[in-house]
């Protein structure tokens, strides 16, 4: 601290030369060769404290000495100066007292050796004794709060520029750091950028308090050369590497070793080369970095799509072969029955032949789903698909009892499509609508137009579909009823989606279903 160098080489030299020159001058001291000596003396363990063994009782001896050579009481003042001096160099409790009590009785037996014994002088005394050591530690206390003040504002002002977690530079620091290290382009350095990757898929907290740390130190190990390292985002990290300490090619090394321990993605830009300003440079990294997470993002996506492709041919083929397994099995118990027995399995035809053209559907279904379905796409009025499919079910529909409302559609209301394709998914959403109700109900084709798009709701009254079945109406082979592929409403939702529209379903179990379909308006010229 400045303030203990200055009181020890300039205040108690000064007050050691006045209290001699006064001693001397008042005819107080009995020897003067002996009063220079020891306060030498004294100066001399004051200033060399630090390479004197045992210079602390040292001190309190010379200054006895001194004390008792000038036998002046102004010597009170070095007394005090030496036990605030050993109080701020060992502030604690049981030290402080100790040094007191020691300095005021060393004081005070010098005082009284040159004074009469009288009551007063006792009292004098014991009064020096008392305040010394109040005076004292209360001084401890306040250079204690003072401390404790300033190492309060250094952890305040380390905080505001410093990953609490980590150690490193923040994002405010590494600002500042950039910013002094740029303003003096004498050096060529490297901002390397390092994205941590998985990071956010960590399970716990804990687990992120471990790794950070531990990438933190492996930063430090492998570029000890860096000016600048720091932690400026969540799982993101800067460095400012000088080229002659650590060239680009070693960084690149390092970090495709995999010494890091962790997988990263890292951008770097090269000062000044790139960007003499800091604002410059750390744009042109991070624009890679930017563009290198859109690459990776990009692979995931399709190695991600990929995936659902392969997972989505099995399941076909797997509900392909149990529908297909089904028919066959039942084909090969008449052929064994009759071979082995000799039976005439001609009354088994009508059964043979449902189940061969349960097959022949079946397979034609499928390849109906696998194969592209647009065909004929041309601008043609809504309106008149949903008059077809109303006129297709109004046999069904009176047959069954129901009541059938279509809402009517101006023929102006063009949709860009394959006008075969959009009636047979209408028809195959108003006949599930018939079937879904067991006793007379009612059905609505409603449609609303609005400036982009076609939205066609087609609600019956029927049981309704319970939540999970309507989380799987949609998947290929899925049904409820007794008698059907699975494939009708997966046909019906590929060709809605082949159009850009949306096919959607929500239901209430014993109330109804409502089918929607979403389709792109188009205009004519």
């Amino acid at each position: 601290m400045p303030i203990i160098r200055y009181t020890r080489y300039v205040v108690v030299p000064m007050f050691t030369v006045i209290i001699a020159i006064c001693s001397i001058v008042l005819g107080k001291s009995a020897s003067e060769p002996l009063l220079f000596v020891s306060s030498v003396l004294f100066l001399g363990l004051v200033m060399a404290e630090k390479r004197v063994p045992y210079a602390f009782f040292l001190q309190l001896v010379t200054l006895a000495l001194f004390h008792w050579h000038s036998q002046l009481n102004w010597t009170q003042i070095l007394y005090y100066l030496l036990t605030v001096l050993a109080v701020l160099d060992y502030p604690k409790r049981g030290y402080t007292l100790a040094v007191s009590l020691l300095y005021s009785l060393g004081y005070t037996a010098v005082r009284l050796s040159y004074q009469p014994h009288t009551m007063y002088n006792l009292l004098v005394s014991f009064y020096d004794i008392v305040s010394f050591v109040l005076l004292i530690v209360l001084m401890r206390y306040l250079f204690a709060a003072e401390r404790e003040k300033r190492q309060l504002r250094e952890r305040n002002d380390y905080l505001s520029t410093h990953d609490p977690l980590t150690g490193l530079l923040n994002y405010e620091g590494w600002m500042e750091a950039m910013r002094n290290l740029t303003s003096r382009p004498d050096e060529r350095y490297t901002l390397l950028l390092l994205d941590l990757q998985g990071f956010r898929s960590i399970g716990t907290i804990d687990n992120k308090q471990e790794i950070l740390p531990a990438f933190s130190h492996a930063l430090q190990q492998n570029f000890a050369h860096a000016n600048i390292i720091a932690r400026y985002a969540g799982d993101r990290f800067a460095l400012f590497i000088p080229q002659s300490a650590q060239p680009l090619v070693a960084i690149k090394q390092v970090i495709e070793s995999n010494r890091l321990g962790y997988e990263v993605l890292y951008s770097f830009a090269v000062f000044p080369d790139e960007g003499a300003q800091m604002q410059e440079l750390v744009n042109a990294a991070e624009e890679r970095l930017f563009q290198k997470k859109r690459q990776r993002w990009l692979k995931n996506e399709e190695d991600f799509f990929r995936s659902e492709k392969l997972r989505a041919v099995g399941e076909l083929a797997a509900g392909m072969a149990h529908e297909i397994r089904n028919p066959l099995t039942t084909l090969r118990g008449f052929i064994d029955l009759s071979r082995s027995h000799g039976y005439n399995i001609e009354r088994w035809f009508d059964v043979i032949t449902q189940e061969i053209t349960r097959m022949s559907e079946l397979t034609g279904e499928f390849l109906q789903f696998s194969k592209p379905h647009i065909s004929n796409m041309r601008l043609e009025p809504i309106g008149a698909c949903i008059d077809r499919v109303r006129h297709l079910t109004e046999s069904a529909v009176t047959s069954k009892g129901h009541t059938l409302d279509v809402d009517p559609v101006d023929d102006l209301v063009l949709i860009f499509m394959d006008r075969d394709k959009i009636v047979q998914v209408l028809l195959n959403l108003l006949r599930n609508a018939i079937e879904a109700m067991d006793e007379p109900g009612h059905i609505v084709v409603r449609t609303r137009v609005t400036a982009s798009d076609v939205i066609i709701d087609i609600e019956d009254t029927g049981c309704g579909i319970s939540e999970a079945d309507a989380a799987r109406i949609f998947d290929p082979f899925f049904t409820t009823k007794e008698r059907g592929t699975g494939l009708g409403l997966s046909i019906c939702r590929k060709i809605i989606e082949d159009h850009g529209g949306i096919l959607t379903v929500r239901s209430q179990p014993g109330v109804g279903t409502v089918f929607t379909v979403e389709l792109p308006r188009g205009y004519g010229e």
